[in-house]
C-alpha cells in the first residue's frame, strides 16, 4: 500500500513561517488595493449627468444596467415621459437627475 503510513509532521521553521507572512501580507494588499480601486473608479456608467441616463430596472435574472448618452438618452426619456409604469418611472426619475426633461407636447407624469 502506497499510503499506508503517514509521515511524522515536521516543525515549521523561522524560513517557512516567514514565508507564510509574506505571502498573507500581499494577499491582503492585493484585496486592499482592489478594494480602493473599485470605491475610486466604480466604472463607466456613473450616475445619471450631463446628458447620460443610467437606469437600474428589475429582471429575471435580478437587474439590468441601462445606459445610454446623447441622442440614445434623448430616445430613452421620451419614451419614459410618454409611458406609464415600472419601467419609464424608474428612467424618468433618471432622466431628470441627467437634466433632460420632457418636450413640450409631452406631458409629464
Amino acid at each position: 500500500m502506497p499510503f499506508a503510513s503517514i509521515p511524522q509532521a515536521e516543525q515549521a521553521t523561522s524560513r517557512d513561517r516567514r514565508g507564510l507572512v509574506i505571502a498573507v501580507v500581499v494577499v491582503l494588499a492585493v484585496f486592499a488595493g482592489v478594494a480602493i480601486w473599485a470605491a475610486v473608479r466604480p466604472g463607466s456608467y456613473g450616475a445619471s449627468r450631463n446628458g447620460c441616463v443610467t437606469v437600474n430596472m428589475p429582471s429575471s435574472t435580478g437587474g439590468a444596467l441601462v445606459h445610454g448618452c446623447g441622442a440614445q438618452a434623448r430616445t430613452m426619456c421620451a419614451n419614459a415621459y410618454a409611458g406609464s409604469g415600472l419601467a419609464p418611472g424608474l428612467t424618468r426619475q433618471q432622466c431628470r437627475l441627467a437634466g433632460i426633461r420632457p418636450s413640450r407636447g409631452a406631458a409629464a407624469p
